[in-house]
């Protein structure tokens, strides 16, 4: 057992500046694991609610689609926009945009009323 002040420990302290790991010195500045981080955390991500929609109204996003959603809701972002409208095709996304998060998606024509609550835009996918 380590010893501490006189007292057995049943654990190995750690003392700064022994034992530590250092980083190669030919290791790029940032890492792979934090450049795949960053990335997602930048790309738009889909609520539970948004999934179960998605999936019951048979709503399909290609890697375009994807494309276009993210670069909406980049442009939505950089006005201002907290919650947002993004019309794409037929179909309306309510996403909340400072967590870039899809909240709920449906086809235009399956909105009862076509009305939208809370949001403070909207945008047009193209």
């Amino acid at each position: 057992m380590a010893e501490i002040n006189g007292i057995r420990v049943p654990f190995v302290p750690i003392i700064p500046g022994e034992g530590t790991v250092q980083k190669p010195t030919n290791a790029p500045s940032g890492s792979r694991f934090e450049t795949i981080f960053k990335e997602e955390l930048e790309n738009i991500k889909f609520s539970a609610h948004a999934t179960k929609r998605l999936e019951s109204r048979n709503i399909q996003l290609s890697d375009s689609d994807m494309a276009r959603l993210n670069e909406a809701v980049n442009r939505a972002e950089l006005k201002g926009a907290k919650d947002s409208l993004v019309m794409m095709s037929d179909t309306a996304y309510i996403v909340n945009i400072p967590n870039k998060t899809v909240v709920t998606a449906l086809p235009v024509e399956q909105g009862s009323e076509n009305v939208f609550t809370n949001i403070d835009s909207v945008v047009f996918a193209t």
